[in-house]
C-alpha cells in the first residue's frame, strides 16, 4: 500500500514538471511572437551570429532562462549593451578541474568572470586516489553551480598495467554513472596500448560506451597510420594530445575531433594554429586539460586561449566559435552555443573583437559575473568522502627511502622537452661525487627522481634521474603526480628530499619546497592531495611563493617547476617516466634499469 502511494507521489511529481514545463513553453512562444514582454531585453548590442558567422545588430530578448528572440524587443527589464557583443558561453571541452587545486566551487569563481559558462571534466585524478568516491565528490560538489560542469567517466584508472592508484575502476563499476544526466561519455582512453592490442578490460569499456550512446574521448600522442586506424575502430572520436599539425591534420583525416590545448603545462597552440581556420576548425576546439589557480587568475581560461589565437592570427570569429558552438556541437549540447532562439541564455558579453575582454556573464538569464567578478559566489557544500580527505597511507619518510647505490658505470635518465609534456631518454656516465649521491650532477643538470606510493601502505617507490629540471640545490616534492598522484620528488640530495616528501606526507598532500636541510615552504591539498579549500587568490598566493622558491633553487623560469614534476611519472606519454615499478618504457609498457653496464646488457 505505501509502494503504491510512492508511486502515485512520483507519478504527480512527473505531471506536475510536465504541466510547468508547457506553461514555461507558452510563455517563451508568447513573448517570442511579441504578444508578451520579454522579463529581460538586452538592446543595442551586436550579436554574433555562429551559423552565419556574421555580426548582426540586434536585441536580446530572454525569458525562464533561455533566448526567445533575437531582433526588435521591448522588456520588463532592459539593459543597455550598446557597444558591445554578445557572444555565447564558453565552453572547455577538456579540462580536470583538480588541476586547478582548488574546489569546484572556487574553481566556478575563478572562470565564470572568464566568460567560461560549462567545462567538461574528467576526474580521474581524484579517481585515482579515491575510485568512485572521488567521482561521487566530483559530482556532488558541482551540483547546483551556475557553472555548468559535464563528466567524462574516467577510463583508465590506473592509467597503466604499470601503476599502482588508490583504486581500479572496471567497466561494471563505471555503468551505472552512465545514467547520470551530466555524465557524457568515457574519458580520455589513454591505454592507447592496451587498446590497440584489444584488452578484454579495455575493449568492455569502449563497448559499454558505445552501446550507452556516449562519447569516447581519446589521449594518443604520436599515434599514425595503421595503428591510428585501429584506434578510431575503437570508437575513440578526439584527441587532446597533437603538439604539431602534421599528427592534428592526419588525425581530423581520419574523423577525430581535435581538441587544441593551451594549459599550464602544455601549450600547443602556435604549432596548432593552421588548424583554426576551415576546413579545420569546426572539427576543432580550444580545451586547457590542466590549468593552475595563477593562470586562471592572470591570463584567463578560454577567453584566454581566444585572445592568444587571435593575436597569433586566426580570425576573431572563428576562434569565438571554437570556444562555444563548435564544443557544443561535439557534445551533442544541443541547447548551448549559440546566440538564437530556444538556445539557453549563457551570454558572454565583449568589448570587441581585438582584445576579446569580457565585460558581462549572464548564466541561464542572470547576470552572473560583472567585469571580472562573479556576483553571486556559491560556499563549498560537498560532503565529506573519507577516501578524498584521508588520502595518505604511508609511513614517515627518512633520507634512506631515497638512496640509490647506482652500482653500474651508467645510467638511464628522463630527459625533459621545454613546452611539451614528451620526455626523451638519455644514456649517461655516472658521475659520483662526495657532494652529492652517486649520479646527481648539477653541473649537467641530473638530479634524483623519487616516487612512493601512497594508497596502500605498500612502501614500493621508483628511484631515477632526471634532465633538464635546473635544481642546484634543495628539493621540491609533490602529491600532484599524474595519474596515479602517488609522491614524487626531485632533489640534489637526499636529506632535503626527505624533508620536503615528509612535509607533504604529515599534510595529507601538498607541495614543498626544501632546502639545506630545512623545509622553506608548503602548499597543502587536503582535498585527495590535490586540492586545497583556500581561494583562488589564497592558493595562487601560496603557489607562487613555492615557485619563486624553486626557481632560487635553480628551476629554469620557462617551466613550471610543479605542473611539470608531475607529468614525469605517467606511463602513457612517450618516451620514459618514473613511478613506483620503476623506469617505464612507454611505448612497450616495460621497466628498464637505471643504473648498468654497457657490457653487460645485450
Amino acid at each position: 500500500m505505501e509502494e503504491r502511494k510512492q508511486e502515485d507521489r512520483k507519478q504527480e511529481d512527473r505531471n506536475q514538471e510536465t504541466r510547468e514545463q508547457e506553461a514555461s513553453l507558452k510563455n517563451r512562444i508568447l513573448i517570442a511572437s511579441g504578444v508578451k514582454k520579454a522579463p529581460l531585453v538586452l538592446k543595442g548590442g551586436q550579436v554574433l551570429n555562429v551559423f552565419t558567422r556574421e555580426l548582426e545588430q540586434a536585441d536580446v530578448a530572454v525569458a525562464d532562462g533561455y533566448i526567445v528572440g533575437v531582433g526588435s524587443y521591448e522588456g520588463e527589464e532592459e539593459q543597455d549593451v550598446s557597444g558591445m557583443i554578445v557572444c555565447p558561453g564558453f565552453i572547455d571541452g577538456h579540462i580536470h578541474l583538480e588541476s586547478s587545486m582548488v574546489s569546484p566551487a572556487e574553481f566556478e569563481r575563478a572562470v565564470l568572470p572568464h566568460g567560461t559558462t560549462a567545462v567538461v571534466t574528467d576526474p580521474h585524478e581524484i579517481a585515482n586516489v579515491a575510485g568512485t568516491e572521488g567521482i561521487d565528490y566530483i559530482l556532488d560538489a558541482t551540483e547546483g553551480l551556475d557553472l555548468d560542469v559535464y563528466v567524462m567517466l574516467p577510463s583508465c584508472v590506473p592509467s597503466a598495467d604499470l601503476e599502482e592508484s588508490g583504486a581500479e575502476l572496471t567497466a561494471e563499476v563505471l555503468r551505472p554513472y552512465y545514467g547520470h544526466k551530466r555524465v557524457l561519455g568515457l574519458a580520455e582512453m589513454m591505454n592507447s596500448f592496451g587498446t590497440l592490442h584489444g584488452e578484454e578490460g579495455i575493449v568492455r569499456k569502449l563497448s559499454e560506451a558505445m552501446t550507452a550512446g556516449k562519447i569516447i574521448d581519446g589521449h594518443a600522442p604520436g599515434i599514425s597510420g595503421k595503428e591510428l586506424n585501429a584506434y578510431v575502430t575503437a570508437g575513440v572520436v578526439s584527441d587532446h594530445e597533437c603538439s604539431v599539425f602534421e599528427e592534428g591534420l592526419e588525425k581530423l583525416k581520419r574523423g577525430q575531433w581535435i581538441m587544441i590545448r593551451e594549459g599550464t603545462a602544455a601549450h600547443n597552440l602556435e604549432a596548432l594554429l593552421p588548424l583554426c581556420k576551415e576546413p579545420y576548425a569546426s572539427r576543432c576546439m580550444f580545451v586547457t586539460d590542466d590549468k593552475h589557480p595563477g593562470d586562471l587568475k592572470r591570463l584567463g581560461h578560454i577567453d584566454g586561449i581566444i585572445r592568444k589565437a587571435v593575436r597569433l592570427g586566426a580570425d576573431p570569429v572563428t576562434a569565438l566559435l571554437m570556444g562555444s558552438y563548435y564544443p557544443a556541437q561535439y557534445f551533442g549540447l544541443k541547447e548551448q552555443g549559440a546566440v538564437a532562439p530556444g538556445y539557453r541564455a549563457d551570454l558572454v558579453l565583449l568589448s570587441d573583437l581585438e582584445t576579446i575582454e569580457v565585460k558581462q556573464v549572464y548564466k541561464a538569464g542572470r547576470q552572473a559575473a560583472k567585469n571580472g567578478r562573479m556576483l553571486h559566489p556559491h560556499e563549498n557544500q560537498a560532503q565529506v568522502y573519507d577516501r578524498v580527505f584521508h588520502s595518505f597511507h604511508m609511513d614517515p619518510l627518512t633520507e634512506k627511502d631515497f638512496r640509490l647505490d647506482c652500482p653500474g658505470s651508467h645510467l638511464r635518465v628522463i630527459c625533459l622537452m621545454p613546452g611539451e609534456l614528451l620526455t626523451s631518454l638519455e644514456v649517461q656516465s655516472c658521475v659520483r661525487n662526495e657532494d652529492y649521491p652517486p649520479g646527481v650532477d648539477p653541473e649537467r643538470d641530473i638530479v634524483k627522481l623519487a616516487v612512493l606510493e601512497r594508497h596502500k601502505h605498500t612502501g614500493h617507490k621508483g628511484i631515477g634521474f632526471i634532465k633538464g629540471y635546473g635544481l642546484k640545490r634543495g628539493a621540491v616534492a609533490t602529491s600532484v603526480a599524474h595519474d596515479s598522484h602517488n609522491l614524487i620528488a626531485a632533489g640534489v640530495n637526499d636529506r632535503d628530499m626527505a624533508i620536503a616528501s615528509e612535509a607533504v606526507r604529515q599534510a595529507g598532500g601538498g607541495i614543498a619546497v626544501a632546502a639545506d636541510g630545512q623545509l622553506l615552504g608548503l602548499l597543502p591539498l587536503p582535498i585527495g592531495g590535490l586540492m586545497t579549500g583556500e581561494t583562488v587568490e589564497a592558493a595562487d598566493e601560496q603557489l607562487e611563493k613555492l615557485k619563486a622558491m624553486a626557481r632560487g633553487l635553480g628551476v629554469g623560469a620557462d617551466i613550471d617547476p610543479f605542473m611539470t614534476l608531475s607529468f614525469v611519472s605517467l606511463p602513457v606519454i612517450p618516451e620514459v617516466r618514473l613511478n613506483t615499478c620503476g623506469l617505464v618504457n612507454t611505448a612497450c609498457q616495460n621497466i628498464m634499469n637505471v643504473s648498468f653496464d654497457p657490457e653487460k646488457e645485450e
